[in-house]
């Protein structure tokens, strides 16, 4: 389904574009070289995953779109989030450009294959690609500009550790998930009625047609 106002989805990208350099840049904590090699990171990362998104949506629809640009920023900057403190210039291109075709691909995946309703492709941009960036953070930190292993890590056993990280994450977000919605499903339900899925919970919920004034 198209966004009702692609001008206003563009204008939040770009805020997001902006406001995630303080979200990477400031987990240094200092105005200082990290902090900036992380702001660089990040940057060059988003604008490569806009790229790749672009060219897979030309490669296969024969057009891009602009909608599909900005996904792909945001593809691009969820995956390197947890590798902006560790990798260079060069890492980050890669995992940029990686982010754009793998994620494009997963939602591709998620939508038309597997039918999963994920409204704003939460999962397969922000889940895969921060499971992406999560493992590349292990190659790329003592590679291409990376900050460097620690002293008697190789790359092997740092991209364990990234792994053994990603599936703790996983286990514990599943598992309180699980939990969580037990939980709202005892007291007040998951689910609405097909006819007023179909009306928009919008309406139905929270009376907002947009006239409320």
């Amino acid at each position: 389904m198209p966004p009702h106002n692609l001008t206003m989805t563009v204008a939040g990208a770009a805020m997001l574009w902006v406001g995630w350099f303080g979200f990477n840049a400031g987990s240094a904590l200092a105005a200082n070289g990290d902090a900036g090699m992380a702001m660089l990171v990040t940057h060059i990362s988003a604008a490569a995953g806009s790229l790749a998104w672009m060219t897979m949506e030309w490669v296969r629809h024969g057009k891009p779109s602009v909608l599909g640009i900005v996904t792909g920023m945001v593809a691009g900057l969820g995956t390197i989030t947890p590798a902006s403190g560790f990798v260079g210039p060069a890492g980050a291109l890669i995992i940029g450009l990686s982010a754009g075709v793998v994620c494009y691909l997963a939602t591709s995946l998620f939508k038309r294959v597997l039918h999963i309703d994920d409204s704003l492709d939460v999962f397969p941009v922000h889940g895969v690609g921060g499971i992406m960036g999560t493992l590349f953070a292990g190659i790329f930190v003592g590679t291409l500009g990376g900050a460097g292993l620690a002293e008697g890590m190789t790359m092997g056993g740092q991209v364990w550790v990234q792994f053994i990280g990603v599936t703790a994450t996983f286990i514990y977000c599943a598992v309180l998930s699980w939990v969580l919605l037990k939980l709202i499903d005892a007291v007040i339900g998951l689910r609405v009625s097909r006819d007023e899925e179909t009306e928009g919970l919008d309406i139905v919920l929270h009376d907002e047609t947009g006239y409320n004034i």
